[in-house]
């Protein structure tokens, strides 16, 4: 276990300090300021009113953020991810396209100014990053004294996630529009949610049987409040090929290899989406792995954490995308609270109740921004 988490250190220190040197960082990228210089002047849609108050990262006349929102969506954005282990990049971009109308905002530029639409589209993607990474961050914490989460698993889904969110940084920073964004966005949330249902049904559960042992004594201990830590997560073999652990008295297995190259494509898909990619290793790890919900949430935390760390880098430091920070700074504050609630009560939530508010969302949000984005079609 040291050896793995002294690997990780060493891998994830030297694409700190070595990324700023190698990559191109952020030449021939278009800056802020020249986005909206080359936007035209005006009071119609898709124009910039120069005598318009400071809005959204201080654009002239763009859409007034209410902070006090932004801190109780950010709430919510903490529960539901440290209470699932997935779904808050996805609430976190619900709030900032929907909730504040930033996407409708963005919108506005698609014809008359596409660089400043896919600066906005960018700063939504980082923006939505931040959220998920400090939640991450706060859950992994609490999971981790819980002893339901499984750090080696974590760490290596997390190295995958490194290489992945660099590729897509320099492939797609400055370059999509927000209708594809919106459109790819919903697509994959409702294809996962579809996966999720066949999850539930018998044939979907049939080589679950650990899971499901593991998660009802879960339950009974709750129930009887005993202490969970005494039956947590304890490390049974460790190698690179085949790594064990315990979980109230059921052994689950998985390969370390494996683990890297499904963080490598999940993280792939979640920087492009600019969301944690929670939605995505919350199946990896319950039908793959054959998780218990009650693990996956904590272990999907620490993965995101890894992998939301070097984004942000790599979108602010190298590819110059702003966020604005006094709404980021308002959110980050309804984060923690969020945070801190989730682990606390999702315990009490029984496994299967747990899946259901996930699949919930996902054929919802999936199906209105698939319509929103790809056809122009608003189900609300």
């Amino acid at each position: 276990m040291r050896k793995s988490i002294l690997v990780f250190c060493s891998i994830l220190l030297f694409f700190t300090i070595a990324a700023p040197l190698i990559l191109p960082g952020n030449a021939g990228a278009v800056s802020l300021e020249e986005a909206i210089a080359k936007a035209p002047q005006g009071t119609d849609k898709g124009q910039i009113d120069p005598k318009g108050a400071p809005g959204f990262l201080g654009i002239p006349g763009g859409p007034d953020i209410n902070l006090i929102i932004g801190l109780l969506w950010a709430i919510w954005v903490g529960w539901i991810f440290s209470t699932v282990g997935a779904f808050g990049g996805i609430m976190a971009g619900v709030g900032h396209m929907t909730i504040y109308g930033l996407g409708a905002y963005a919108k506005t530029f698609k014809s008359t100014a596409p660089d400043l639409n896919k600066f906005i589209t960018d700063s939504i993607r980082v923006s939505n990053q931040w959220l998920v990474g400090l939640s991450a961050l706060v859950s992994s914490i609490n999971y981790g004294r819980q002893k339901r989460l499984v750090t080696a698993l974590g760490f290596f889904l997390g190295i995958g996630a490194l290489f992945a969110t660099l590729l897509i940084v320099f492939t797609t920073a400055g370059k999509i529009k927000f209708s594809q964004y919106q459109g790819w966005f919903g697509l994959c949330v409702f294809v996962i949610g579809g996966f999720m249902i066949y999850e539930m049904t018998p044939k979907g559960q049939a080589s679950k049987k650990s899971a499901q042992q593991a998660a009802k004594a879960f339950e009974a201990t709750i129930k009887e409040k005993k202490d969970i830590t005494t039956q947590g997560i304890k490390t049974v073999k460790w190698s690179l090929t085949k790594t064990q652990f315990s979980f109230f008295g059921q052994t689950f297995t998985f390969s370390p290899i494996w683990a890297f190259v499904g963080g490598f494509g999940i993280s792939a898909i979640a920087s492009f989406l600019g969301v944690g990619g929670g939605f995505l290793y919350v199946p990896f790890l319950t039908s793959v792995v054959g998780l218990p919900m009650f693990v996956v949430a904590g272990t999907s935390a620490l993965s995101v954490l890894i992998g939301m760390i070097f984004a942000i880098f790599n979108f602010m430091d190298l590819k110059g995308v702003q966020v604005y920070w006094p709404m980021i700074g308002a959110e980050l504050v309804g984060i923690f609270i969020g945070s801190m609630i989730g682990p606390r009560t999702g315990k009490y939530i029984p496994n299967k109740v747990l899946k259901g508010i996930f699949i919930v969302l996902a054929i919802f949000i999936g199906l209105r921004y698939t319509l929103r984005g790809f056809f122009g079609i608003d189900i609300i």
